[in-house]
């Protein structure tokens, strides 16, 4: 996928145009604190024309401070549209680049008497079956159903480099759009025109399907709660002054500006920027979430659920000491393993050749051309070379290998069962190494751990975050990886239904639950989970059950995934806190200096010295609308999270945003004034 930049010039001068575009009321009152101030504009533009028309005398100056008024609200109302326009603007760009792959595409479609005809791919229905060449286009999402092939999906993923798909297990689903670079397939729609993954994926990137979350639809309340408290409060201001005798009315204009600084502007401008910008994070690290509700949810997550192999270990079993027996020493025992894996290509094998190298044994396959490499089968259990001058080299397991010694006439040494014991209690895999009928040792397989996981998993725990291992290995294995890794729990020999039910024994004590998975028989989990990420190589099944979908098939992008969910609702909160603390500050500041002339005896509450009730109400409403372009970078970003507990996080937020939310209306407030009343512009 296409990664760009957060501001670059395209999305700025998109987001512009957009931010007019979003004026619109009928979009505007989806947010309804930015809504009263778009209202508020509209009554101050036409103040603007008559300043007597809703009653009153007011002076020649009157439409000038009333046109400065609008332009301010207009100003303000735009900036809350332009940090949602700049939020919304990579995905848009994301969305035209995934545009680009739907091409004009043909397909082969197999007919009811076995042939083949020529269609449009937009004709393709689910449960249709076509033919793909190396070399075409992938039509539309399906099953492979006959065939093995190297498919290129970096029109999606953003990676070059090719993976493979095939019939049967779980790397069998194909996506639309992709392109086949070897051998043929066969491949079943999955889905209707219109219901593809790229089609999901354009929709959820360019943020049309996005949802609001329960906390941003709870915050949204309690904003426009606060917006109709202050509303009331203002409309009865002009009467209570006439109440207590006030030297002179408040003019609309003025009561507008005054309501524009009271409600919670700041958040109600950036909250929807907030929201998309976290489901932006989590397309950065190349995972589709469907909706803003699960990266929220990843932020709260209480239990984290891994697979081992391929999550938690690199997934390959690898050689890492050679363990001589009998008579037999290291050096001779390295020679003979080495020799046995040469033409060995799988990871174990190259594992082994590595190994030997780092000790001082390489052998040229060029020296060795004549002999015959035979290849580890289910029967035999055992691989390695027979060379030309007769001996025969294997490794294999140990069983396997015994068996075949003593059928040769050859002798078991004492040490063997000892030492392949301690091996298997360790958590790895023996694999025995003979001479034509001669046992040299033991090869020392183990499931490494991937580097840096024991301190990832030290973060989660930091966060209050248990990790539990799934591993279908036994329970002394299981033990073994769990204690080097540094996981918290492990479930052994673990089946699906196992997952099924930790998922739900862990939600039933109120926790919220992630996991990941690739297989169909992952798919009821990752619906069960609170957070399920599915791999993009995994089937349709797990891909449709998972609410979120990462298109590198990495599984440890679930501790990322997290890590960003609450980075969202660190953003969110500090955000809120600094909005909050910034009203509560500009109501001391303003409020005393803007009634003086209704109330002389305020004055001595104006604190700031502010120059004039005009000035205060003009140096406010420029802070309230500068203020908001300012924090869209930290929307954007987001707050850097650092693993610490609750109270340790709310504290830092609270010295931080809450202290700099009340410190910076004052100094702006002043600064303001000060550049109003130099300007001649406080007594308009």
């Amino acid at each position: 996928m296409a990664k760009s930049a957060t501001f670059n010039r395209e999305i700025i001068s998109r987001a512009v145009g957009d931010s007019f575009v979003k004026l619109n009321p009928r979009v505007m009152i989806r947010n309804p604190v930015m809504f009263v101030v778009e209202i508020g504009f509209v009554i101050t533009l036409l103040l603007t024309f008559d300043p007597n028309l809703f009653g009153g005398h007011y002076p020649a100056t009157q439409r000038a401070y009333n046109l400065i008024v609008t332009i301010v609200l207009l100003v303000t109302v735009l900036f809350g549209n332009f940090a949602e326009a700049i939020a919304e603007g990579r995905g848009k760009a994301q969305a035209e680049s995934l545009r680009k792959t739907k091409t004009d595409l043909w397909a082969k479609r197999r007919t009811a008497n076995g042939g083949y005809e020529t269609v449009p791919a937009t004709t393709l229905r689910k449960g249709d079956v076509v033919q793909v060449a190396a070399g075409e286009t992938i039509p539309a999402d399906g099953e492979v159903m006959e065939g093995l092939g190297s498919v290129d999906e970096s029109a999606i993923t953003g990676e070059s480099a090719p993976v493979i798909r095939g019939a049967g297990g779980d790397f069998s689903s194909v996506t639309g759009g992709t392109k086949l670079l070897s051998d043929e397939l066969m491949i079943q729609v999955t889905v209707d025109p219109g219901e593809s993954f790229l089609d999901k994926m354009i929709s959820l990137v360019e943020g049309a399907s996005r949802q609001k979350t329960p906390n941003e639809i709870a915050l949204s309340v309690l904003l426009a709660g606060l917006t109709l408290i202050f509303l009331i409060v203002v409309d009865t201001l002009e009467p209570f002054a006439h109440y207590v005798h006030g030297s002179r009315s408040i003019d609309v204009a003025t009561l507008i500006a005054l309501l524009v600084c009271l409600i919670p502007t700041t958040i109600g401008a950036l909250l929807s920027a907030i929201g998309i910008a976290g489901m932006d994070r989590v397309i950065r690290f190349n995972v589709i979430a469907k909706s803003g509700k699960a990266v929220e949810a990843a932020g709260d997550i209480n239990t984290l659920i891994l697979d081992k192999t391929g999550t938690i270990t690199i997934g390959n079993r690898l050689a890492t000491e050679f363990i001589p027996v009998g008579s037999h020493t290291e050096q001779s025992l390295i020679e003979v393993a080495v020799l046995s894996s040469l033409f060995d290509e799988t990871p174990e094998g190259r594992s082994v050749v590595e190994l030997g190298k780092h000790k001082g044994v390489a052998y040229a396959r060029e020296n060795y051309h004549e002999a015959n490499n035979v290849e580890f089968s289910a029967d035999t259990r055992m691989s390695g070379l027979d060379l030309a001058n007769g001996q025969v080299v294997r490794k294999g397991a140990v069983d396997a290998i015994r068996q075949y010694v003593r059928q040769h006439g050859g002798t078991i040494p004492d040490d063997l069962e000892p030492k392949t014991n301690r091996i298997a209690k360790e958590g790895g895999t023996p694999l025995a190494v003979i001479q034509d009928h001669e046992v040299y040792g033991l090869i020392y397989l183990k499931d490494i751990v991937k580097p840096g996981m024991r301190e990832r998993f030290a973060e989660l725990r930091k966060m209050g975050i248990k990790t539990v291992m799934c591993t279908g290995d036994n329970p002394l294995t299981a033990a073994t990886i769990a204690e080097e890794a540094g996981v918290d729990e492990f479930i052994a020999e673990a089946k699906p239904e196992d997952k099924m039910r930790l998922i739900r024994t862990e939600q039933e004590d109120g926790k919220l639950v992630a996991m990941s998975g690739d297989g169909t028989n992952d798919a009821p989990a990752l619906a069960q989970a609170d957070v399920g990420l599915a791999m993009n190589t995994g089937t349709s099944a797990a891909k449709e059950a998972g609410n979120m979908v990462d298109l590198d098939s990495d599984p440890t992008k679930l501790i990322e995934v997290v890590a960003i969910g609450k980075q969202l609702l660190i953003t969110r909160g500090a955000i809120t806190t600094f909005s909050i603390a910034n009203d509560v500050a500009k109501y001391f500041a303003i409020i005393p200096a803007m009634f003086m002339a209704v109330l002389p005896n305020l004055k001595a509450l104006n604190i700031m010295f502010l120059t004039s009730p005009q000035s205060a109400i003009l140096s406010a409403l420029i802070f309230n609308a500068i203020i908001i372009p300012l924090l869209i970078p930290l929307a954007m970003k987001g707050v850097k999270y650092r693993p610490m507990s609750a109270t340790s996080m709310l504290m830092r937020n609270i010295f931080i945003y809450g202290v700099g939310g009340v410190i910076a209306p004052f100094i702006g407030i002043k600064a303001i004034d000060l550049i109003i009343t130099a300007l001649g512009l406080a007594h308009v």
